[in-house]
């Protein structure tokens, strides 16, 4: 970005601005090798963690840079420009450290986010399962009191960062009757007894942001480890979406902006009977409209994040955000393949790879028809 957003600062300007310069040297070069290969995007963690990257959404007293909501999003948007995959690696770390700052006491905080907020462990959100992705009070997976342990049992599916994580934020039943209120979190080591991971899912796109599937069998968690009193982890879960459907948006953002550069320089430079295909109105009614969805999309996450950043409520705001910047990044992406024609289509553009990266974030963190609901409901004053 080279200019100042509408409720961003010149001090979140130049953090964005570092994160861009990092990411265009670093991960930009190695994305499409990335999603060839699939190749796992914690690579890229000791240098986003010199950055302050993986800490940005935690206090300055537990390790993170004291930055604003407005900078993480930003820097969020600059690096999902270069490399999406990385970016969806970064917004499950922030799920599983948001949940524990969200709901975990001092003692909780002080033991496990300082070293997140470094990099030096990785933090996964376990909150998916087979039957329960756009429910989760159906969720099966139990806790079961057993002292001064939890017993757990269960399955969670399209886990991100499971296996590169030094914990998991579980979700689980410790009252199977009683639905929503039923659900407790615990932080999990991955490499408690009775864990297993799956091999990485064989995604459409996000390739890098490896996601698996959990089992646990018979797990025991100390009691110490649970996240607030019991029956509180859905209140929790609903915290953190409303900040991680923020970084889904911004994500969008990011790969919607790359889309309309490429197809800008595509238009400009490519020659239709002697004449830029920049000339051709229509065309250039498929960049304007391009351009409106996107700032469009902009205007609606910088309303969420400005109540987020106040501290003030912003489910509502958070849903429409995500939801529009996802469809918005379906769009513009499809519209910047248009204009490529052929050539867009083939693997030696990165056109097809924004396409299929885009196609997620309008399923992940409450599909759209789940964002369409809230909204809904915030409306009817339910």
């Amino acid at each position: 970005m080279t200019f100042l957003r509408l409720g961003s600062t010149e001090e979140d300007q130049t953090i964005a601005d570092a994160v861009a310069r990092f990411a265009q040297e670093n991960l930009a070069p190695v994305a499409q090798a990335m999603d060839e290969e699939a190749f796992s995007a914690t690579r890229h963690v000791p240098g986003l963690s010199e950055l302050g990257v993986m800490g940005m959404n935690l206090p300055e007293h537990l390790g993170g840079p004291g930055v604003t909501p407005t900078a993480m999003l930003m820097s969020l948007v600059t690096i999902s420009r270069a490399c999406a995959a990385t970016s969806s690696m970064i917004g499950a770390h922030y799920l599983g450290t948001d949940a524990l700052l969200i709901g975990g006491s001092a003692e909780q905080h002080e033991q496990w986010l300082p070293r997140c907020a470094t990099g030096e462990w990785l933090a996964a959100f376990a909150l998916t399962e087979p039957r329960g992705g756009s429910h989760p009070a159906d969720m099966r997976t139990k806790a079961v009191r057993e002292g001064d342990e939890y017993v757990l049992t269960g399955i969670k599916h399209f886990i991100s960062n499971a296996a590169e994580s030094r914990f998991m934020i579980v979700f689980a039943k410790t009252d199977m009757e009683a639905g929503a209120r039923g659900v407790s979190a615990f932080i999990v080591p991955r490499d408690l007894p009775g864990i297993q991971i799956s091999s990485p899912e064989k995604l459409m796109g996000i390739r890098g942001g490896h996601a698996f599937e959990v089992s646990l069998e018979g797990v025991r968690v100390p009691a110490a480890n649970r996240l607030g009193e019991e029956g509180h982890g859905f209140k929790i879960a609903m915290k953190v979406l409303d900040n991680s459907r923020l970084d889904v948006a911004a994500t969008s953002l990011g790969i919607a902006e790359a889309a309309l550069q490429a197809a800008a320089d595509w238009a400009n430079q490519r020659l239709v009977g002697g004449e830029p295909l920049a000339t051709k109105q229509a065309i250039q009614f498929k960049l304007a409209d391009m351009k409106l969805r996107l700032e469009a999309a902009w205007g609606l996450t910088m309303q969420a994040l400005a109540l987020r950043q106040a501290k003030q409520s912003f489910s509502q705001q958070s849903a429409m955000a995500k939801l529009y910047a996802s469809e918005m990044a379906g769009f513009v992406t499809d519209e910047a393949l248009q204009i490529h024609g052929g050539y867009g289509y083939t693997r030696e553009m990165p056109l097809e790879r924004y396409v299929r990266d885009a196609r997620i974030l309008r399923i992940y963190e409450g599909s759209s028809e789940i964002q369409r609901t809230i909204i809904a409901r915030s409306v009817l004053g339910y």
